[in-house]
């Protein structure tokens, strides 16, 4: 069983993440385009390990679980879009399932939130993992338009960071 060190642990790890990766997706920031890539990759890399860190074993049955494991494969999948040598087609392609894996996860974890007798703790779960199901198809979305995808990006990476940042809060109230 996950412990309430683990939770709290895993969620700053993955808050801090989508803070580093919107970041790097804001383009009002001026950054070099390395500078961005890397925050883009650090982020991702901790969400992904933040995820993790909330799995106490792979496991098919307990949904809390199996919510972390398809956003930490999700992060994994948008890692491989940055690091591998493929052309922008493909990383599109990449970038579109990450999200939308990421976006399933949370999906789970927002229905999973609702089972439980409404708190505080559980207020700022449920609308933390929504809006980083929306944060996260933003994002998806933004790969496939012409016009204002890098507006939809930097939006929808920012509606993740603050989906992240209350679901990390919702983990100290008790």
């Amino acid at each position: 069983m996950v412990t309430k060190e683990q939770q709290q642990l895993g969620g700053w790890v993955q808050a801090a993440g989508t803070v580093l990766a919107a970041i790097g997706s804001t383009p009002e920031f001026k950054l070099s385009t390395d500078l961005q890539q890397n925050l883009q990759l650090i982020g991702n890399v901790m969400q992904a390990t933040g995820n993790a860190i909330q799995v106490d074993e792979i496991s098919i049955t307990d949904w809390d679980s199996m919510a972390n494991e398809i956003q930490a494969a999700g992060n994994i999948t948008e890692i491989a879009a940055l690091q591998l040598n493929i052309d922008e087609y493909m990383q599109n392609q990449l970038n579109t399932q990450g999200n939308l894996m990421q976006a399933l996860g949370g999906s789970i974890s927002f229905t999973q939130t609702w089972q439980q007798p409404l708190s505080t703790e559980i207020m700022y779960s449920g609308y933390g993992n929504l809006l980083q199901v929306i944060g996260n198809s933003l994002q998806a979305l933004s790969t496939q338009l012409k016009q204002q995808a890098e507006n939809v990006n930097t939006i929808g990476n920012w509606i993740q960071a603050i989906g992240a940042i209350m679901t990390a809060l919702a983990n100290e109230l008790d």
